[in-house]
């Protein structure tokens, strides 16, 4: 019996993420089956099972009457929850272990370059002034994560081990060794206000969205050798209100900031926060997750499919996630 075809829906990223590219390895790794990249290739679209996909015109999924699985190639699932089109079938969230451990790096790093004082020393190489200051150790400094599911909890544990405080705060309640947790609308407060470091990798949603505004960062702990708290975002860029984001640095609400996602991708050239002193900018590759991995992901969840039915990380329409 002829398998279902695959059809990939490209749009955008890097060249590593090219749509050819992108063809190229899923030909390899769904080699039993036909593979179409849509527009380019073509596909009777009755003969289309699964869709591998990075941000689909809205309304494209609609033209497989047969297709039975969506896999998201990315983290962000909400461009896709918000298409009213979408088929009524499993949406599957990539998640794989590469995905995961660049995340950690990337909020790693981010943490120790603000804790350690890295923006300053930028200047000062600038300057060619030698003027180390007073640093405090990790201990000093509670990281307060928004959003404790695999990245959240993974990056937690990195930072704790370093020897950093670390707190979390989530939608539903969790549990994590070590890690003093939140949830809720009731627990945001508690959390923010002993919160010096404050990453977000909250996936966005309704309940999400532009959450990260000068009321939240006016709660956040003021009581460190930080001085002023610190924002890093590699979560959606529509969870951020950009414009509070550079009137609270200004201001001295916030002291600095690292921001991997904005409302408008790419960020206009315009945009103040291109050359803002105290922003540490990075073009959404928190978490540029290996396609290799993705593609042999999608394969061996197609196979698990066809075997038994069951389906891995399959998202929560109403939760958005």
């Amino acid at each position: 019996m002829t398998k279902g075809a695959l059809a990939l829906l490209i749009h955008g990223g890097s060249a590593n993420w090219s749509p050819p590219r992108w063809r190229q390895r899923f030909l390899k790794a769904c080699a039993d089956r036909a593979v179409a990249l849509l527009p380019d290739d073509p596909v009777e679209p009755a003969d289309v099972h699964y869709a591998a996909v990075w941000k689909p015109q809205p309304g494209a999924l609609a033209a497989f009457p047969n297709l039975r699985v969506i896999f998201n190639l990315g983290a962000g699932v909400d461009a896709l929850v918000a298409d009213r089109s979408l088929p009524d079938v499993p949406l599957v969230r990539v998640a794989v272990d590469d995905l995961t451990t660049r995340m950690t790096e990337y909020v790693v790093m981010h943490v120790l370059m603000h804790h350690r004082q890295q923006l300053y020393l930028f200047d000062c190489q600038r300057q060619r002034k030698w003027e180390p200051r007073t640093q405090w150790a990790a201990g000093a400094i509670e990281v307060g994560i928004m959003g404790l599911g695999t990245l959240g909890q993974d990056a937690a544990r990195a930072l704790r081990a370093i020897g950093f405080r670390v707190s979390g705060w989530s939608a539903s309640r969790k549990t994590v060794e070590g890690i003093t947790c939140f949830h809720g609308r009731e627990g945001l407060e508690p959390f923010l206000r002993r919160t010096n470091i404050l990453v977000c990798l909250l996936p966005l949603t309704p309940d999400t969205r532009h959450l990260l505004d000068r009321r939240l960062f006016a709660m956040l702990n003021r009581d460190s050798p930080l001085g002023a708290p610190v924002l890093i975002n590699a979560g959606r860029g529509g969870l951020q209100v950009e414009a509070d984001i550079l009137a609270c640095l200004n201001d001295g609400t916030l002291g600095a900031a690292s921001l991997d996602v904005f409302e408008k991708e790419p960020l206009p050239a315009d945009s103040p926060l291109w050359s803002h002193p105290n922003v540490i900018l990075t073009p959404h590759n928190a978490a540029d997750t290996d396609p290799d991995a993705i593609s042999d992901y999608v394969a061996q969840m197609i196979a698990q499919f066809e075997a038994d039915g069951t389906l891995d990380n399959v998202v929560d329409l109403a939760r958005g996630y």
